[in-house]
């Protein structure tokens, strides 16, 4: 998938280009490959030039040959114009869908198949975090949520390991349960212990299903030496929709003499308020596009409570002032606002982080 994306922005990346043409499979194979390599070698260009224009290049491949490619670059050209008009989540689960990598996987009943969906489901639910932590930090202005390529150009920021010392045993190790088999460790972690994830949405189909996920659980916590740390999300992103978490049944099936509960969370206390809170984020901070505030902010300024807001209402926004509402759409902590300012304009709002003041 992280191939499609950089492809998308680069088009000169042969790598990510090799990897996706034929991915899903679209009849472009290995000898085709050879002699784009070959032409594009001669001609001192890159692939993707190559590609774009066969005839040019005098690449010698029979008419079915020439439509399949020219389909593929029209499908990467039209995710690039996407990516210029949308979010960076909106972007990344377009390409997800339309690449036809979602239905490849799906379709496929293969345990792999099945972890690379929930990888896929994990790698959408960062980039709407991204998303949605741009909203905040504009104080829920939609088009300050950060593009695909800013994102991904925080992701390569946190995968360049060429300065890893590789005598620094001051880490942890992070594995699936079915590798960390036969082997033990002092102390490990499980997360993710929440129903729909462990166990997975797959198996609470069939009985020997749900075994095998409860066979895996006791493979997990057996592998600490001394300590067992379970953990659960009381929230998370799934497919880019915010929702709240049941723990796993598996936590309920341990004796309770055996297990130090800090904390009893409750489903209710993530109804309202910061979602993030001051957790930690997992990518950097990015550069936001600064705004100009048509508004002094006021330190007494008291937002109101938006679950009211309706088409027509006055409110007033901490930097761009009073203006009128316009529409509304969506429900819960995905509700959105389109709200004309005097002087600025029409302005998309996620309402969460958006403290808005109705004014009538």
């Amino acid at each position: 998938m992280l191939a499609y994306y950089r492809l998308v922005i680069n088009n000169k990346d042969e790598d990510s280009l090799q990897r996706t043409i034929n991915t899903p499979a679209r009849g472009i194979g290995k000898t085709t490959m050879e002699k784009i390599t070959v032409a594009a070698d001669e001609n001192g260009v890159n692939m993707w030039e190559v590609l774009n224009d066969p005839g040019k290049y005098k690449l010698s491949l029979n008419t079915g040959l020439l439509t399949k490619i020219n389909n593929f670059t029209t499908l990467i050209k039209s995710f690039a114009a996407e990516m210029r008009k949308k979010d960076a989540y909106e972007s990344a689960r377009h390409i997800a869908v339309s690449s036809g990598i979602l239905k490849m996987y799906r379709e496929d009943d293969a345990p792999e198949a099945i972890s690379r969906v929930e990888n896929i489901d994990e790698l959408l639910n960062g980039i709407k975090e991204f998303v949605d932590r741009g909203a905040k930090e504009s104080q829920g202005d939609l088009e300050n949520q950060g593009t695909l390529e800013e994102f991904m150009q925080d992701v390569s920021l946190l995968t360049n390991q060429d300065n890893e010392d590789e005598e620094d045993k001051d880490k942890v190790t992070l594995m699936t349960i079915h590798s960390a088999k036969g082997l033990e460790f002092p102390y490990v972690y499980v997360v993710g212990l929440e129903e729909n994830l462990f166990p997975s949405i797959q198996a609470i189909n069939t009985r020997s299903d749900l075994e095998e996920e409860r066979r895996l659980f006791y493979v997990a916590i057996t592998r600490a030496e001394t300590q067992v740390t379970l953990s659960f999300a009381e929230s998370r992103y799934r497919w880019g929709q915010f929702t709240l978490t049941e723990p796993s049944r598996f936590l309920e099936e341990i004796d309770e003499n055996l297990v130090d509960m800090p904390h009893r969370p409750s489903k209710n206390n993530m109804q309202s308020g910061d979602l993030f809170g001051d957790r930690t984020t997992a990518l950097p901070k990015k550069n936001m596009k600064a705004v100009s505030s048509v508004a002094t902010t006021n330190t007494s300024f008291e937002e109101s409570d938006t679950t009211i807001l309706q088409t027509g209402m006055k409110v007033e926004h901490p930097k761009f002032g009073k203006g009128k509402v316009t529409s509304v759409e969506g429900n819960g902590p995905n509700k959105k606002a389109t709200v004309f300012f005097n002087g600025v304009g029409q302005k998309s709002l996620l309402l969460r982080f958006a403290k808005l003041k109705i004014l009538s």
